[in-house]
């Protein structure tokens, strides 16, 4: 990949997390809220990926 897509790949990125907080206080929702919701997603996103992680040692 050229740098300057993964460049333009990573400001997206930042652009959408950021729009994406505004959105979240905007709205008035808690971060507490928003800390379960990106924790929950997180955690089902990792359950849902089979046998691609061996977490034996």
């Amino acid at each position: 990949m050229p740098l300057p897509h993964f460049l333009l790949l990573i400001v997206a990125v930042l652009l959408a997390a950021a729009l994406t907080l505004f959105v979240f206080f905007a709205a008035g929702v808690p971060e507490i809220a928003l800390a379960l919701i990106v924790l929950t997603a997180a955690a089902l996103l990792h359950l849902g990926q089979r046998n691609r992680h061996d977490h034996e040692g």
